[in-house]
């Protein structure tokens, strides 16, 4: 457990889940790079722990969600693997099977999700309501089979839905190679890492660094490729070989964006 800085117990309780979950969270960042720097991500178990563990990268839903589940199994969990469909409530079918979420039963079933970016930042009870964390709120609701997870007020996705139905983490693999390939995919049009911190949330979304911390948020412009560089390694602890190489798309792709909305960089 060295690579999340964890030396608690390892007995399948729900304190060892919570516990797990934050360390997970505040230790390895969630990150898309590799697909910019043109390197395909896998869903082989082993792949994926060397280069989250060994490798002290950080990865996507299907990288870190896939190796906690891992994790937890072999402490002797109880995990199913089910299907997300983020935004579905705007994307409909095109959202589906777009993520990977745990459901994990100790006491109760509790939602595990250590790969959605910006998301809780402890697990939620598998039960309708609003729960606090952070000074962040988030919300579960049901309508039928359907469950919806609800973000908090700035994350990047607002929600995401899922049922219970049990997957295995192959059956992900058509639309793993997709996301990571399709021209119109989010993953593909920019990069984005996740991380969260004692005091707070830090999200760098192509140019924009965003600071969520006691519920207030803030944002500025990354300046250059060194500050790019050095916002990926003293924010996120991302100092991936080739990384600088990625600065002049993410700013050309920063510029269209802000000429889109009609306001000054």
């Amino acid at each position: 457990m060295a690579r999340v800085r964890y030396d608690g117990p390892l007995t399948p309780t729900g304190e060892t889940l919570r516990a797990l979950h934050r360390a997970h969270l505040t230790a390895i960042p969630y990150e898309n790079l590799d697909i910019h720097l043109d390197r395909p991500l896998t869903l082989d178990r082993q792949a994926t722990f060397a280069k989250l563990v060994d490798g002290k990268r950080g990865g996507w839903c299907f990288e870190m969600n896939g190796t906690f589940g891992w994790v937890l199994e072999s402490i002797g969990f109880e995990v199913r693997y089910v299907a997300g469909a983020v935004k579905r409530a705007d994307r409909g079918a095109r959202a589906l099977d777009s993520h990977l979420v745990l459901i994990v039963t100790v006491d109760r079933p509790y939602i595990v999700d250590v790969g959605f970016g910006d998301g809780f930042f402890e697990p939620l009870p598998l039960e309708p309501g609003r729960y606090r964390q952070q000074s962040l709120e988030f919300g579960v609701s049901r309508d039928g089979e359907w469950w919806r997870v609800h973000n908090h007020e700035y994350g990047g996705a607002d929600s995401y839905d899922f049922t219970l139905e049990r997957r295995s983490i192959n059956s992900f693999a058509a639309r793993c190679h997709e996301l990571q390939t399709a021209v119109d995919s989010s993953f593909v049009r920019s990069t984005v890492c996740g991380r969260y911190e004692r005091d707070g949330l830090v999200v760098l979304r192509g140019a924009v660094l965003r600071e969520v911390k006691r519920g207030v948020l803030a944002t500025r412009v990354i300046a250059d490729a060194d500050d790019y560089v050095g916002v990926l390694a003293e924010r996120f602890d991302l100092t991936p070989a080739g990384i600088a190489t990625l600065w002049p798309t993410v700013h050309a792709r920063h510029i269209a964006w802000v000429a889109a909305q009609g306001c000054r960089p």
